[in-house]
């Protein structure tokens, strides 16, 4: 092999992947249409890739992507989004204390808006099933459980949420127990925050990446 070859090649091999934007410009059949950069709209199925970015989960108003290794959601009416490059930053997000001593934000599930509490002893993630049935969450494609309550014993599903975002921190196919009681909050169980180092000073709770 020539040097010159050899050197362009050893180049291409050891340059980083280099970020892109991309934006949901709308949902059609069931495919994501995709802007790559300035480019035109671009059909995507669920598990086909294009320039790099592969589809998830296709939505009613939001699809999920994974690009160079991270999973990211696009949502209709938002901005490009910067995908493709690893950052070193870890995401942090700080709570603070309500009156009750309870740490309680705003979020979504499944790209719809929630109200969170913060529950460090609750196994998974919790949500009463008017506002399962309310995000489209299908309990028939669950497993039915037996729950126990103050009340008794009830029954529940098991299921698997496609995305739960809090502040800057999201994570997928978080499993989650749908009560047959409604809830004000939906409680942020383990099977959310696990990923998180969990540090409390005062009134201020800390969840920071890994």
């Amino acid at each position: 092999m020539k040097p010159a070859v050899a050197l362009c090649l050893a180049l291409l091999c050891g340059a980083p992947a280099m970020a892109q934007n991309v934006q949901l410009a709308g949902i059609l059949g069931g495919k994501a249409l995709l802007v790559m950069g300035a480019g035109a709209p671009r059909a995507v199925a669920v598990g086909q890739s294009v320039d790099g970015v592969r589809v998830l989960a296709v939505g009613r108003e939001e699809v999920s992507i994974e690009a160079g290794g991270e999973r990211q959601t696009l949502r209709l009416g938002d901005g490009p989004v910067s995908v493709g490059a690893r950052t070193s930053a870890r995401a942090s997000l700080v709570l603070h204390a309500n009156a009750g001593g309870h740490f309680v934000d705003s979020g979504s599930i499944n790209g719809r808006p929630m109200q969170f509490i913060v529950d460090t002893g609750a196994t998974a993630v919790s949500i009463g099933r008017a506002e399962a049935e309310r995000l489209g969450v299908k309990l028939q494609d669950g497993k039915s459980v037996r729950m126990q309550t103050a009340n008794g014993t009830t029954q529940g599903w098991l299921v698997k949420l496609a995305s739960v975002r809090i502040g800057p921190l999201e994570q997928h196919d978080v499993q989650a127990i749908v009560t047959q009681e409604p809830m004000p909050y939906v409680l942020l169980g383990n099977s959310f925050l696990q990923p998180y180092e969990m540090t409390r000073k005062g009134g201020e709770l800390t969840l920071q990446s890994r």
